[in-house]
């Protein structure tokens, strides 16, 4: 078995008196893909929002590789190897797909985003050119100079894909990453998914309701209902769990 790398340990979360996260305790393996999935309101987000360092437990804390990360800036709990990618993929529009790749790179050496450090790099340089080879190898070298926001939504998360493991992470925290897509998009985000894991062995969290896409890629699965856990197992446990198919999987009709 392999070591834990993030550890959740009697997580609260509680906003104006409600209990978005009760007593969540969560082990995520080094290299494993582990989902977490739930009703809405079941507390997902809220759980990878403490994890990131957005928001803060009431009560608990969050180890990643034996460091606390619980009173972290999201900054700093992205330096130490943790990247997240958002359900609306977070790219720059305005800016060319190399370019988007480029920002990521330097805004993780730096420390902070700074638009002007481009205009130190050039494309042709080593950190264009492991920008573009990042880009070829998820598809999009053919995209390199097209500006971010014209991309479509399927190729716009494979550049979020992209600039999230330009930056070396241990860990790839994924919040729905298929929300909106068709299921040919799916079905490619589902593809890549397995690429980057066995090219990385890159440790991934992935929240989602598209059970398709939890049983195509997940090594354990931890379900959450009301802000708690209420199973953990591997996906056959979990399918044939009573308590999650009344929970959540019915409502599924997986």
């Amino acid at each position: 078995m392999n070591p834990t790398l993030l550890h959740i340990d009697n997580v609260h979360k509680t906003f104006a008196g409600l209990h978005a996260l009760s007593d969540v305790n969560l082990d995520i393996r080094e290299g494993e893909t582990h989902a977490i999935i739930g009703p809405n309101g079941a507390g997902k987000s809220t759980l990878l929002n403490v994890c990131v360092g957005v928001i803060a437990p009431t009560k608990g804390k969050v180890l990643f590789d034996g460091q606390q990360l619980t009173g972290r800036r999201p900054f700093e709990i992205n330096q130490l190897g943790v990247a997240r990618v958002f359900q609306t993929p977070e790219i720059f529009g305005d800016l060319t797909v190399i370019e988007n790749v480029m920002m990521a790179m330097l805004s993780h050496r730096d420390g902070a985003f700074r638009l002007r450090l481009l205009s130190r790099f050039d494309e042709r340089g080593q950190v264009g050119r492991r920008a573009a080879k990042a880009l070829a190898d998820l598809g999009l070298g053919d995209h390199l100079h097209h500006l971010a926001g014209a991309l479509s939504r399927g190729d716009k998360r494979r550049l979020e894909l992209v600039m999230s493991l330009a930056q070396d992470p241990k860990m790839l925290l994924l919040d729905e990453p298929t929300a909106g897509m068709a299921r040919a998009d799916t079905n490619t985000t589902i593809d890549i998914l397995r690429d980057i894991k066995r090219k990385t062995g890159i440790t991934i969290v992935i929240i989602e309701h598209d059970m398709h896409v939890v049983f195509s890629l997940a090594d354990r699965i931890t379900v959450l209902a009301g802000g708690r856990v209420i199973a953990q197992g591997v996906p056959e446990e979990i399918k044939g769990n009573p308590k999650v198919i009344e929970a959540y999987l019915g409502e599924e009709q997986v």
